[in-house]
């Protein structure tokens, strides 16, 4: 509880027990005005004081006003009780609402609390502590055990474990070691790491995160935009409508102006419609919250509720649905054993830093004795000739084989295919593929679950390559060997098959497929930490690198509109009863202090569960 909230609270304390002193002293008259405008004062002059500043800035018709009007009328009915419990109950609600928010704001602040305090740069051979906004790039910093990494950067030195839960979600830590790419927000856990800053603080992974978690609110959704413009409305009119009230019965019936002010103020504390305007923000801030608890950065409130009505997924596929790197998928020796062939395979691409070299060589697992490697030539295009063993080897493409006119057997499987031959025999294959991440297949049976119609995935890979990932995982549609702008104008077509509420989402790594996270309805960054790209195309950013999270976001886009429904109806329908009751005379302060502070509160509460939601 913050200091504000805890005043608040002290002084609503305080004034009830005024308040009940009040009611127990023996006075009458101007005697029992004065103690009850004491009280009234400590509870609600502040209302009064907001009420006459809004109105000298142009600003007349809110909750302030209503409430000061309703109060000050009920005094000159020397309903002095009730004008301070109407009060009273109006800053417990407000205190309520203000606790709400700030333990929701706290939740997330505390989710994403990664802002490093300082770094520790290593200027003229000495450790110096400075700010991170200080730190340039290329400056080398040490990051000891237990401390939080300030800024990207490459490391240079050191190994250990990082913990990345506060941006990922993810509980495992990760291996880092030199070479490796680091990002900022993270905590370093066991080893001394020497980084090389490759970002300045402004332009980091972390900078970035708390600025898209600051400003998510700002883009409001359609139920925020009505509820604003219907508070525009509908204040001013239930104003005229209590005035109305007040002097139409008597004028037109000749009754009592008395009973029909008395009714006017109780019209106008019931009508009071701050359940609906903190509500509804409330509960997407609590959705927007809850998504970042499950590792999902979403850009403004106007995104998770489009999300709700999302009919078609479109996803890349490399580095969405596969992990857009190459492993060894089968071996297919001749005249040999498997782990034969794969020795004089990764001699043969030793000196290569291509990802299907490097497969290869992971796949072999031992160390490679250069010794052994008498020469390497490489045959662009083709693959390289080496002599290995005093062994003339062939390592490439069918093409090679072609060239060196080495009878094969082709292997028409998907992926990449390393044809081998040593001293112009040919000794076999290994076939490379890029791998489908272990998350993939649930994502997608997880979306078909939540009710999305049509799952599909565009690519430049080859037919082969893309249509055997679409069948494993079971997507609907699959477009192959696409360019970019091939990409774009598959997307155009897609946007057509959807209903006209429906929403299309594409999921892309966000590096190269800027042009389609654009033109989608919604757009999703997988695997976005650390790329400019991915936070600055994508309405929403995967901070893990699960598919399966496009899901749980949904989950909590469907639950969010749920309660947000849920607050509309029941403030509404609360109100619209007791409006009626109060115009007829049949409902009293007490029952229009409910249907303001009471529902306000239910409201409230209910809009917190947004902030609860388990992943799929």
């Amino acid at each position: 509880m913050s200091k504000k909230e805890k005043k608040q609270l002290i002084r609503i304390l305080i004034s009830a027990v005024l308040y009940i002193i009040a009611i127990l002293l023996p006075v009458e008259g101007i005697a029992k005005l004065m103690v009850f405008l004491v009280v009234y004062a400590a509870i609600g002059g502040d209302i009064v004081l907001k009420a006459i500043r809004n109105i000298s800035h142009g600003q007349v018709f809110d909750e302030n006003f209503l409430m000061s009007v309703a109060t000050i009328g009920a005094f000159f009915l020397k309903e002095y009780p009730e004008a301070v419990a109407v009060m009273m109950f109006y800053q417990v609600g407000e205190w309520f609402q203000s606790y709400a928010v700030s333990k929701s704001r706290r939740s997330i602040s505390e989710l994403m609390d990664i802002r490093p305090d300082y770094a520790n740069v290593l200027r003229d051979g000495q450790l110096v502590q400075v700010d991170p906004e200080e730190v340039i790039i290329n400056e080398t910093i040490v990051v000891k055990p237990g401390e939080r990494i300030p800024l990207d950067g490459v490391v240079l030195e050191g190994n250990s474990s990082v913990d990345t839960s506060a941006l990922t979600g993810e509980s495992v830590p990760r291996e880092v070691e030199p070479g490796q790419n680091i990002i900022s927000g993270c905590i370093n856990q066991t080893g001394r790491l020497t980084i090389q800053v490759t970002k300045e603080f402004g332009q980091s992974t972390v900078a970035k995160i708390l600025e898209l978690v600051e400003n998510a609110c700002d883009k409001k959704s359609k139920s925020e935009n009505f509820i604003t413009k219907f508070a525009r409305y509908y204040t001013p009119m239930v104003v005229i409508g209590a005035v109305l009230l007040a002097i139409l019965p008597p004028l037109l019936a000749g009754q009592e102006f008395s009973v029909w002010v008395a009714r006017a103020l109780t019209f106008l504390v019931i009508s009071c419609p701050c359940a609906l305007v903190i509500s509804i923000p409330l509960s997407f801030f609590g959705g927007i919250g809850g998504a970042s608890k499950s590792g999902v950065l979403v850009k403004g409130s106007n995104y998770l509720e489009a999300l709700a009505d999302t009919e078609v997924v479109v996803f890349d596929k490399t580095g969405t649905l596969t992990k857009g790197s190459f492993a060894v998928s089968k071996v297919q020796p001749e005249n040999m054993t498997v782990d034969e062939l794969l020795e004089i395979a990764a001699y043969a691409e030793d000196y290569s830093n291509h990802p299907i070299a490097l497969s290869i060589k992971k796949a072999y697992g031992k160390d490679i004795e250069s010794g052994r490697i008498l020469s390497i030539e490489e045959i662009a295009g083709h693959g390289v000739k080496a002599v290995i063993d005093g062994k003339e080897v062939l390592a490439g493409n069918a093409k090679l084989m072609l060239k060196e006119n080495i009878a094969y057997k082709s292997v028409p499987l998907a992926g990449t295919v390393v044809y081998l031959a040593i001293n112009g025999k040919y000794a076999g294959s290994i076939s490379i593929e890029d791998e489908i991440k272990e998350d993939s297949p649930k994502a997608i049976a997880d979306l078909k679950a939540a009710g999305i119609r049509k799952t599909v995935m565009l690519t430049g890979d080859a037919d082969a390559v893309g249509q055997k990932v679409a069948k494993t995982l079971r997507l609907d549609k699959a477009y192959t060997e696409l360019l970019p702008a091939d990409k774009v104008e598959r997307m155009e077509e897609l946007m057509k098959e959807k209903s006209a509420k429906g929403k299309l989402a594409f999921v892309g790594d966000g590096i190269n497929d800027a042009p389609v996270l654009a033109r989608a309805d919604i757009g999703i960054a997988m695997g976005g930490l650390g790329s400019d790209a991915a936070i600055e195309a994508a309405d929403i950013v995967i901070m893990t690198d699960e598919p399966s999270q496009i899901a749980t976001v949904m989950k909590i886009s469907k639950k969010t509109l749920r309660i947000v429904k849920q607050n509309i109806v029941l403030a509404l329908g609360v109100k619209g009863i007791v409006l009626v009751l109060g115009a007829l005379g049949m409902a009293s302060m007490w029952a229009a202090v409910f249907s303001d502070v009471g529902v306000s509160v239910i409201a409230i509460i209910n809009a917190m569960r947004a902030l609860n939601v388990k992943k799929v």
